[in-house]
């Protein structure tokens, strides 16, 4: 959900700590020390809870070894999860729960903060009057299928979530991102926090349209500069991530579904190659017409702060994206999705919980 970088430059001096930060975490080994340590360098953040959500690998572990350096870090631990509850959103609304400071700071355990980042987030706060302050982080690609999907769809959801429009309080449009999504405890307890938004698989979304809605406003930006995150370190773990999100990030409709399909899939290049195959000249046309969306896509990745060279992953980009949106739409129509071993129960928009 990128546009345009803000100015990431954090203020020189920083403030006093009011800022609890919030970290769920279900088997997050790999990710959770160099989140917390990130976490730990900012002046601002009074306390840290990591709510280890029933993990089965080292991340409690990992989480007391590192109370021994970090004195202002708790590990909290969730139950069963309740009926009609995300996993996610209950562990989250915990440590919401324990939380001691004005401003709440939930972020994930694949999130690290650069030096400045929560200093940078109050000074936004302060400067626009918001009670809600989101970063949509940098994203880390190492892998082909990264670079292929991750930069494709933040490019889609850039035309979805305009950062303008978000921070216009006269515009209803509301979005956050839950890898950086600072709140006034005050305003999270006016919309009841995670509490009003259990079920929901889009939870950040959800309470940012919730505080928007109770005339609170909102700052929503790039995060680059700010914070960094490697969502995925698996193909099977990126699938089931989008096939959870991206039915309701492009609107929770079969008819958005069909509208994102026709406008990102290169219907007449494809129909030209096809063609070729009795037309000669249709070939040639088509390679051309599919290298001029080559090229507008490089144009369009740049403008998202990722490198242009990107644009050779542009037609696997295309069929992973059309295939995992389409998966996604199968899954949330049959009422459920899987992720970090538990099945997610999911309902469309608009249709009685």
């Amino acid at each position: 959900m990128t546009n345009e970088s803000p100015n990431s430059v954090p203020p020189s001096a920083s403030l006093a700590p009011s800022i609890s930060a919030i970290v769920p975490a279900r088997n997050e080994e790999a990710v959770i020390a160099s989140c917390v340590e990130s976490l730990a360098r900012q002046p601002e953040i009074a306390e840290i809870l990591v709510v280890n959500d029933q993990s089965t690998d080292k991340t409690a572990e990992i989480v007391r070894r590192l109370i021994t350096k970090t004195p202002h870090l708790r590990l909290l631990e969730t139950q069963e999860v309740p009926a009609g509850w995300v996993g996610k959103n209950n562990a989250v609304f915990l440590g919401a729960q324990e939380a001691k400071s004005p401003w709440l700071l939930f972020t994930d355990a694949d999130a690290e903060l650069e030096p400045g980042a929560t200093a940078r987030a109050l000074q936004i706060a302060q400067e626009n009057s918001a009670a809600l302050i989101s970063f949509s982080p940098e994203q880390v690609t190492e892998s082909w299928y990264e670079k292929s999907l991750i930069p494709f769809v933040y490019c889609r959801l850039a035309k979805h979530f305009s950062y303008d429009a978000v921070n216009d309080p006269s515009s209803p449009a509301a979005a956050a991102n839950g890898q950086f999504l600072m709140i006034e405890r005050d305003a999270y307890n006016l919309i009841g926090g995670h509490a009003s938004v259990p079920a929901e698989v889009l939870e950040d979304v959800a309470l940012a349209k919730r505080a928007k809605a109770a005339g609170l406003r909102l700052w929503f930006g790039s995060g680059q500069g700010i914070v960094r995150v490697r969502m995925y370190r698996s193909f099977a773990a990126m699938w089931q991530g989008w096939k959870k999100n991206l039915y309701v990030l492009v609107g929770g409709s079969p008819s958005a579904v069909f509208r994102e399909l026709e406008s990102t899939i290169p219907w007449i290049p494809l129909a030209l190659l096809v063609l070729g195959f009795k037309i000669p000249i249709a070939t040639f046309l088509g390679v051309c017409f599919l290298l001029v969306r080559q090229f507008t896509y490089g144009r369009e990745i740049s403008r998202n702060q990722y490198p242009f060279e990107f644009i050779i992953y542009y037609v696997p980009a295309v069929a992973l994206y059309a295939g995992v949106l389409w998966a996604s739409y199968r899954g949330h129509v049959k009422g459920k999705v899987a992720w970090k071993g538990r099945e997610v129960a999911v309902t469309l928009p608009g249709a009685p919980r």
